[in-house]
């Protein structure tokens, strides 16, 4: 079989969910209207939190750049995906595919990554509760927030510049709506092996750290709230915990099954619309999950969206 080299590859073709004309506007319209509501809802509550001086605590500031985080990670697949359903093209560039897939991987770091900073500062609000200030300074949350970016960055960085070393031929097809890493180094014509290993090395650690984390601090938040004598005590302390808890279940739980999907069949047109679950309803539903159940951040948006 004939190889080009990946320089010269000019572009590569997104089958995305279905090639069914019919079914074109009705995709276009679910996912932009799941789109700006992500948008929309993940904005609202930056603007809330930075507006409101009551809400500028470690716990609010690591919501705020997940919400900053939820935005780009969404932004960096359905806008293409939309634009070429509009324009009715496949087509996205080569560059523009390496661009996407590296930028996909930093913003899904950044949120593995956050959440088990948020995870921390639970634990350390319910489980130490009286050196809470003292622990979780401002500068701690900065620190935290830039090695989350720090970590994500260079495993982007690191991605992509194995993805560029390889070799791809003529035509290249993905079944899929945006450069998901793995559906685009196993269309190379080139030996993907390395490219193999430290994908499942960075499920382990890239992956299975962050996750490991927010279990042990789960785990002694859940020893802790035993302890309390009060039946209120204890809902006040799990009350503080159960959004962080259900966005950690829907992140956790579709990314993984996507993961092991694309494993057993990374050819499945299935684990494209899996995807959709992780990279657009579970930053669309963050918004939500933690402002319904909250009574400050309901008070915050209230004042922000009616101002008196």
């Amino acid at each position: 079989m004939k190889l080009n080299n990946q320089t010269q590859l000019s572009q590569i073709l997104l089958r995305g969910f279905s090639e069914d004309p019919a079914l074109q506007p009705l995709a276009f319209g679910l996912l932009l209207s799941m789109y700006v509501i992500c948008v929309i809802g993940n904005l609202l509550i930056i603007l809330a939190i930075s507006s409101h001086p009551h809400l500028h605590t470690p716990m609010y500031f690591l919501l705020a750049n997940l919400s900053f985080s939820d935005i780009c990670f969404t932004t960096t697949t359905i806008p293409k995906f939309l634009v070429n359903i509009q324009i009715q093209s496949q087509i996205i560039s080569y560059a523009g595919c390496i661009t996407q897939m590296s930028f996909f991987i930093i913003f899904a770091t950044l949120g593995d990554f956050l959440l088990a900073a948020m995870a921390y500062d639970r634990f350390v609000a319910i489980c130490h509760p009286l050196h809470y200030m003292v622990i979780m300074t401002p500068q701690l949350c900065v620190q935290l927030v830039l090695l989350c970016w720090t970590i994500s960055v260079l495993n982007g960085l690191l991605n992509s510049l194995l993805v560029l070393r390889m070799s791809f031929c003529t035509h290249v097809e993905i079944p899929h709506f945006f450069c998901e890493w793995n559906q685009v180094v196993h269309r190379a014509c080139s030996d993907t092996f390395l490219n193999d290993l430290i994908m499942d090395f960075e499920a382990v650690l890239i992956g299975g750290g962050p996750l490991s984390g927010i279990l042990y601090s789960y785990s002694k938040i859940a020893s802790s709230i035993r302890a309390f004598s009060s039946i209120q005590s204890k809902y006040k302390a799990f009350s503080t915990c159960a959004s962080h808890l259900f966005t950690i279940s829907l992140f956790y739980g579709t990314s993984i099954s996507v993961y092991l999907s694309a494993s057993t069949d990374p050819r499945s047109v299935s684990t494209a619309a899996a995807s959709l679950m992780y990279t657009v309803v579970t930053p669309m539903l963050n918004p939500f999950i933690y402002s319904l159940r909250n009574t400050d951040m309901k008070r915050a948006l209230k004042k922000l969206l009616f101002p008196k």
